[in-house]
């Protein structure tokens, strides 16, 4: 039964399989905005909550994103009818006489990455943006972005930013120094690493900033500079490789890989199949393009993802404020916009005019190397084991990063109490306790390689508990293996997936003394000890709520046991499965467990530093 709430959402009803269909999407989106504009237009209050900048700068993320849409939409002929308001807000957000002003931009501030969409505006559609201004507005927005533009900015994707400001600045003939911006494409290029993949800045992190903003920009780029061809036809070719990559990250039923920080952006997911659209890049069919990139909107057409007055809430599958970050204001989803971006292109284009075409099939395993990542396509999910990101600096990042093994189909869990060990999802994950309250998991790693198909790391749960893990692709369980040294008597759990729970308590579990598995109203999920050395028995847990991604409720199958002083080994085979496709031999017919002796002389003689993890 369709959540009550679904209707709520903009996108619910639409059959989403025509341009017409996604411009229709995206004022649909954009209209529930209008009453939260102030009196001058130049700032979007949607809630009292904070974020770690100040609530101006919120305020001008309301105004600004829906600009990541709106524009396209424009360029591409279609009809706005709130120009006026944007004008007007442009100028006083931007005068510092006026109380609607959005505040000085300071080094690495909020206000930089909200002008990117100002200065995507004039250079795509100055005609609506800037022309129509008199002196005075020019002198002020001019003003204002020539300032900006001058600060530093983080060393990640934001320094796109400028570049995107310059691009509008040039369009409208603003003279200014470009040395500043052909550095910061220069530090740009030098985040690639291999194989079309980019890293977010000197982290040991890629995720989905590496489509939504690295190539994102980057083609946007190509299209609107001139000159600089050589940097152009590298950024599109590096586009043209990841996409044979990034394909692995979307479901057969358009969901994204749930995996890494900023959730909330939700269909900005997508970006990366308009920006291909965008640069007029077909490196795939143009049918298996769109078929990526509507089924994907049209999954999200689907969720409860806004409030009841069609407001998209922060959250991913609905409103949850656990899983974002600091800097997720409430206007901070409207990111989701960017996936607008063909809009700009007529219906003669191949992309619009191409005949939407299905994923094309994948039985084998996939290695992604430089992210370390292994993919293995199931019915209805695409599943990714993972090893050699990690961040360890907002709420949450143990599960955005360092869980073993990430889904389309099953989101993730964040851990509501780092005090409460018993109730712990720990899906896909390994927790320690040593007071069996406190607890620790893979978090920062030690090191991590890739040998063909299998991941390994090596991690410190505290700096005197020593974990090392492999990873083990066997289509369409995975395995894992464990090796612990501890000075110390551990509690220890491990879990398999997270499966939606119903109502009235409808599902139903098996616990053994080496298993777990729960039969869920629509899919099930299993856990199985494959010969640990110490004995693990099985727990059917109860999520906590609001914990997961995609569902409020979720169920997830755990291995317990209490591991001794000493060296331990932990191994077990983990599987879930719609229960369309579920079949009951798979209980019965296990894969065989390699031997850790046979698992170190694989990655001694075959492994590779994961390029994410190599610094």
């Amino acid at each position: 039964m369709p959540h009550p709430l679904l209707r709520a959402n903009p996108l619910h009803g639409n059959p989403l399989q025509t341009r017409q269909d996604v411009a229709s999407a995206l004022i649909d989106l954009f209209e529930p905005l209008l009453p939260y504009f102030s009196e001058g237009g130049a700032r979007v209050t949607l809630s009292a909550a904070g974020a770690i900048f100040d609530h101006p700068a919120a305020d001008l993320e309301g105004f600004a994103r829906p600009l990541w849409g709106i524009v396209p939409f424009a360029a591409g002929g279609g009809e706005f009818a709130y120009w006026d308001l944007y004008r007007r807000g442009l100028v006083n957000g931007m005068d510092p006489d006026h109380p609607e002003y959005w505040g000085d931009v300071s080094d690495r501030n909020q206000r930089l990455v909200e002008l990117a969409a100002i200065g995507f505006g004039l250079a795509l559609v100055p005609h609506h943006l800037w022309a129509p201004l008199d002196k005075r507005g020019k002198d002020i927005v001019s003003s204002y972005l020539l300032k900006a533009r001058e600060r530093d900015y983080v060393d990640n994707n934001w320094k796109f930013f400028r570049v995107l400001v310059d691009l509008g600045l040039e369009k409208i003939g603003i003279d200014f120094d470009k040395t500043k911006t052909e550095a910061y494409l220069e530090e740009l290029e030098a985040f690639d690493i291999g194989d079309g993949w980019y890293r977010d800045g000197p982290v040991c992190r890629v995720d989905h900033y590496i489509p939504f903003a690295m190539h994102y920009y980057g083609l946007i780029y190509a299209v609107l500079a001139s000159g600089d061809d050589q940097r152009k036809a590298r950024i599109i070719a590096r586009a043209e490789r990841f996409t044979q990559d990034i394909r692995h990250w979307f479901g057969p039923d358009g969901s994204a890989l749930a995996f890494g920080r900023s959730q909330t952006y939700r269909f900005a997911q997508g970006g990366f199949w308009a920006a291909l659209a965008f640069a007029n890049i077909e490196a795939l069919p143009w049918g298996q393009i769109k078929g990526y990139y509507l089924r994907h909107l049209r999954w999200w057409s689907k969720l409860p993802i806004a409030d009841r007055d069609g407001i998209l809430s922060v959250g991913y599958g609905y409103p949850n404020l656990l899983m974002s970050e600091s800097y997720n204001s409430a206007c901070s989803p409207y990111w989701a916009l960017k996936f607008f971006l063909p809009l700009a292109l007529p219906a003669s284009h191949p992309f619009w005019a191409a005949t939407e075409e299905e994923a094309p099939a994948c039985d084998d395993v996939v290695a992604l190397e430089k992210p370390g990542m292994v993919a293995m396509h199931q019915p209805d999910n695409i599943v990714v084991l993972a090893t050699g990101q990690e961040h360890d600096k907002m709420r949450g990042s143990n599960e955005k990063y360092s869980k073993f093994a990430y889904s389309t189909r099953y989101g993730f869990n964040i851990e509501a109490n780092d005090r409460h060990f018993d109730a712990a999802s720990f899906d896909n994950m390994l927790g320690l306790s040593d007071d069996g309250v406190h607890f620790r998991m893979r978090e920062t790693l030690e090191d991590a390689l890739i040998a063909d198909h299998v991941l390994y790391s090596r991690w410190k749960a505290w700096s005197d508990v020593e974990v090392e893990t492999w990873l083990i692709p066997r289509n369409p369980w995975h395995l894992r293996v464990h090796r612990l040294i501890t000075p110390r008597n551990l509690f220890t759990a491990e879990g398999g997936f997270p499966i939606q729970r119903a109502d009235f308590n409808r599902d139903t579990m098996t616990e053994t003394e080496n298993s777990a598995i729960w039969y869920g109203q629509t899919d099930t999920s299993l856990i199985i000890d494959c010969g640990s050395s110490v004995k693990r028995a099985g727990k059917a847990q109860l999520a906590i709520a609001n914990t997961n991604l995609i569902w409020a409720r979720t169920l997830v199958p755990q291995l317990r046991a209490s591991v001794p002083a000493g060296t331990s080994t932990l191994a077990s085979a983990i599987l879930a499965m719609p229960n369309h496709a579920w079949k009951a031999e798979y209980l019965t017919n296990l894969p065989a467990m390699p031997t850790i002796e046979q698992l170190e002389q694989l990655v001694r003689d075959k492994g590779r530093k994961i390029a994410a993890f190599d610094l």
